[in-house]
């Protein structure tokens, strides 16, 4: 069994329902010397998965479920670009990974289905996306919200610059006929009024490349927004040629090595704030008209009795609100009492995970964005 780094989110994978599912979440490390200490962990989270598998399992059984987790803790590579978090699946047949951007909450759990709760809370803030700062020999990908942004591991089997994604030879150019569909020699992509942004066909082919190759592996798995950070005469060409519906309109024209990180998150939110500040005031006017209709509520009780009938249209969730307690799926019935563990415990994520797997929308947003005191709303289908 190989073990797959995924970036889309929902996978279909987690779906599944096997007699045993594994899932592991763990906080990890980019940088010497701490991302030493991340294997060591690993190896803590499998001997707590090895315990719960010895429940039901014989010896010989959960050394061949284990065998594929345990050869991933010694594989330097990986660790050495983990990220700030991983979640990994898996059964008897397949194992998934993701490499977060942000960290998760240590945890192992063993189940007829997969823990997926964290991972909920990671991919639907409403405030992710993506830049994709590119130049003449190379792109590179950061994904960031309004506190903080991080360049995006990219895996090595992509090419990432220029020579590597079309070689270094120069694709003989000699001035075409101004065609923004791209002549046998010098492409001639138009700009706005009279001007006429030139690049020659060897960055037209890179350009490409990194359109295709951005919008496959990264925009369509996750939804996100894209932004170009890139020098003002490249702006134009670029979108001229994309074929990736997230690229917004909106970017930063500049050279993107010459910004730090806290630069390019600063610059960055410029141009989200304004989508993201429209999309909740959508968002939490679609509740409102709801809620007065009869179709939306902000009580806990009445929104896990709707999750249980798979009523919920759209969930909207307090970012790191907890609410101790476990759903019962076949009543609607919150349980607060003998609770084993918070961290797993907890009627938000259990909200969160119910709504996922029966077609619902999940957002998460900080507490001043919420249209509710109470943590979470919800719109019903019916």
């Amino acid at each position: 069994m190989n073990v797959e780094i995924v970036n889309e989110f929902p996978h279909e994978f987690l779906m599944e329902q096997a007699d045993t599912c594994i899932s592991i979440y763990q906080p990890t490390h980019r940088y010497r010397p701490e991302n030493q200490q991340d294997p060591i962990r690993f190896k803590n989270l499998l001997q707590k998965v090895q315990e719960e598998l010895a429940k039901s399992y014989s010896a010989n059984e959960v050394k061949e479920m284990l065998t594929p987790l345990e050869k991933l803790q010694g594989e330097r590579p990986f660790w050495a670009h983990a990220g700030d978090g991983l979640a990994l699946f898996a059964t008897k047949e397949r194992c998934i990974v993701y490499r977060l951007q942000r960290p998760v909450i240590e945890l192992a759990v063993v189940s007829n289905s997969f823990h997926i709760k964290p991972l909920i809370r990671v991919f639907q803030s409403a405030d992710r996306y993506h830049l994709l700062g590119v130049n003449r020999q190379e792109f590179k990908l950061f994904e960031g919200n309004r506190y903080g942004i991080e360049e995006v591991e990219i895996p090595e089997e992509l090419a990432k610059t220029k020579a590597e994604a079309i070689g270094d030879q120069v694709t003989e150019s000699y001035l075409g006929s101004g065609d923004s569909g791209g002549a046998a020699g010098t492409a001639m992509m138009h700009g706005h009024g009279s001007k006429k942004d030139e690049i020659d066909i060897d960055i037209e082919r890179y350009f490409r490349y990194v359109d295709r190759t951005i919008a496959e592996h990264y925009s369509k798995p996750t939804g996100l927004p894209l932004y170009l950070v890139t020098l003002t005469e490249y702006h134009t060409p670029f979108k001229e040629l994309s074929h990736n519906p997230l690229l917004r309109e909106q970017g930063i024209k500049s050279d993107f090595e010459a910004l730090s990180l806290e630069q390019l998150r600063e610059m960055a939110w410029q141009c989200v704030e304004p989508n993201y500040l429209k999309k909740t005031e959508d968002l939490v006017e679609n509740f409102e008209n709801a809620k007065a209709s009869g179709q939306g509520s902000e009580d806990i009780k009445e929104i896990a009795q709707a999750a249980s009938e798979d009523r919920i249209s759209r969930l909207i969730l307090e970012d790191g609100r907890l609410y101790p307690g476990k759903i019962d799926v076949d009543t609607g019935t919150i349980q607060t009492n003998h609770l084993e563990d918070e961290a797993v415990d907890d009627v938000m994520d259990d909200l969160a995970e119910i709504t996922f797997k029966t077609g619902g929308e999940v957002v998460v947003l900080p507490k001043e964005r919420m249209p509710v005191e109470s943590g979470v709303a919800a719109i019903f289908r019916w």
